[in-house]
């Protein structure tokens, strides 16, 4: 019966789960030098420790990045081989793109992102839509990686010469 509740559990459920008593379904108390710890950005910046939210963002940016590069070699060299024929050029990009195999591990992660940044950042809610308010004028939100994305980064579409 776990393992079917595990799957209809969201990420942040499961990993929520793991911190709690399974008698009681309780959080593990803090200690008292927890309770009292100033928690702001400014505390854990002069501790020396960088909040897990930062970590992990910097991680999954670079992560997109990687794939973006190893992305960009891939197309260049197959508008080389499809010089002159933009058809050819376009199904063999979208098969590329179907097939592509992007690293679990980061998925995850910006999954993890998607869910906790606001919570992590205490994001307030936009009255109106119901949404989180935006960082510096955009989502917070990071995009999972899939062929969708690879077609909207590099659209299967061959330059002209």
């Amino acid at each position: 019966m776990r393992q079917y509740d595990d799957q209809q559990r969201s990420q942040v459920e499961r990993i929520v789960g793991r911190d709690l008593d399974e008698t009681t379904g309780r959080g593990k108390p803090l200690s008292s030098r927890a309770a009292q710890t100033q928690r702001s950005i400014d505390a854990y910046l002069k501790s020396g420790v960088r909040p897990r939210w930062m970590e992990r963002i910097a991680d999954v940016d670079a992560g997109i990045a990687g794939e973006r590069r190893r992305l960009a070699v891939a197309y260049r060299a197959l508008q080389g081989e499809c010089v002159g024929d933009p058809e050819l050029f376009a199904a063999r990009w979208r098969e590329r793109a179907r097939t592509w195999r992007f690293d679990e591990d980061l998925n995850e992660l910006i999954a993890q992102h998607n869910d906790w940044y606001p919570v992590e950042r205490d994001l307030p809610l936009n009255p109106r839509t119901g949404d989180y308010v935006r960082v510096g004028g955009r989502s917070y939100r990071r995009p999972v990686l899939g062929p969708e994305w690879v077609l909207e980064q590099f659209p299967p579409t061959l330059r002209r010469r």
